[in-house]
């Protein structure tokens, strides 16, 4: 069984707090290359700004197993400047512009503090309240004098926290994955080749793991990722019986998503790894969302690909709530599933 230390928490805080929008991922990318460095018998930064590592294993006959996670997060990108420390912005990847107002931001490589700012309700109308501000008229404000150049990425301003048996951080999604990743390949297991891929540009298309795959040519891939918890009580009805992934429930494993229909086989063998090692798991309601399995499976002469995430609270806003316990269950359901990958796998049965 794998355990959770004080080295793996720091790790998920420096990646956490790294500012990496899709598209300028070099803060995550130089942590993920330093980690890994030592561990794998080639590690190569692609052409989109992927790390990919390739661990030869020893058995006869081996597989070709990709595992994947995402680099980048969501975020804004600035696109005008207004003078006195005033820039326009628009979003990167899936963001609901309700939330962003008031909200304090990081923006650039330096971090220059900022807040994304509108029009007090002091000096809106009535009716201007019941609607929602559009974006074009939201600002990021770096007060007088601040300065930043037109195309830098920005991102929230939320440090990370553990909180009792919870973590919060901005960017969970997907530096708990990445944390995971760097794990998988510092205990590569002999059975598998591992090929770990820390992709680029998935909040905005899936766009580094389709290359990512097609430079390792996998036999199958996991993507590991992190998933929206839908655990909140329902008032309106009373009790909440429409959830599907919640915190606490172990990692969630995908059976379909918008993008992926997920193999029957690689469900089965996590499923019965599970099962045999008394690590708790969730079924994740199929629909909706999606990860970089929905361009992997697609590569090549097609890819056998299943998604495992962990559950999270409030994605794609200012701050994600995660679980400690659902991190250690995901990494030792991953490492356990790894160890028990055998070339005839692929040769059963898809039903």
């Amino acid at each position: 069984m794998t355990t959770i230390g004080t080295a793996q928490i720091k790790l998920l805080e420096k990646l956490c707090n790294a500012v990496s929008v899709s598209g300028d991922e070099g803060e995550v990318r130089k942590i993920v290359l330093e980690e890994i460095k030592g561990h794998a018998d080639e590690i190569k930064v692609d052409a989109l700004g992927s790390v990919l590592a390739f661990k030869k294993g020893t058995a006869p006959n081996r597989l070709r197993v990709m595992v994947d996670c995402h680099m980048d997060e969501v975020g804004f990108m600035l696109v005008g400047d207004d003078g006195e420390g005033l820039y326009r912005f628009e979003t990167v990847g899936g963001l609901d512009v309700r939330q962003l107002v008031g909200k304090p931001v990081w923006v650039g490589r330096n971090k220059t503090p900022g807040v994304i700012g509108a029009r007090p309700i002091h000096l809106t109308t009535p009716e201007e309240r019941q609607r929602k501000i559009p974006l074009d008229q939201l600002r990021i404000d770096l007060g007088p004098g601040g300065k930043a150049k037109l195309g830098e990425r920005a991102t929230f301003a939320t440090t990370f926290q553990r909180v009792g048996p919870s973590i919060l951080a901005k960017a969970i999604d997907n530096r708990i994955g990445v944390a995971i990743v760097i794990e998988l390949l510092k205990n590569a297991p002999g059975n598998i080749d591992l090929c770990a891929a820390f992709s680029v540009q998935e909040e905005i298309g899936l766009r580094g793991a389709r290359v990512a795959a097609q430079y390792f040519k996998p036999d199958l891939a996991i993507v590991i990722d992190s998933t929206p918890a839908n655990d909140l009580p329902v008032y309106e009805g009373g009790e909440n019986i429409y959830y599907n992934t919640r915190l606490g429930a172990g990692p969630a494993i995908y059976s379909a998503d918008i993008g992926t229909l997920s193999d029957p086989r690689l469900i089965r063998l996590l499923q019965q790894t599970a099962d045999a090692e008394k690590i708790p798991y969730q079924m994740r309601q199929p629909g909706g969302g999606g990860t970089d399995a929905g361009a992997i499976h697609r590569q090549l002469a097609g890819i056998p690909v299943v998604s495992v995430s962990v559950p999270g609270r409030y994605a794609h806003t200012s701050t994600l709530i995660s679980r400690m316990e659902d991190w250690k269950s995901t990494q030792e359901l991953l490492l356990a599933t790894l160890n028990h990958i055998t070339p005839g796998l692929l040769k059963e049965e898809r039903k």
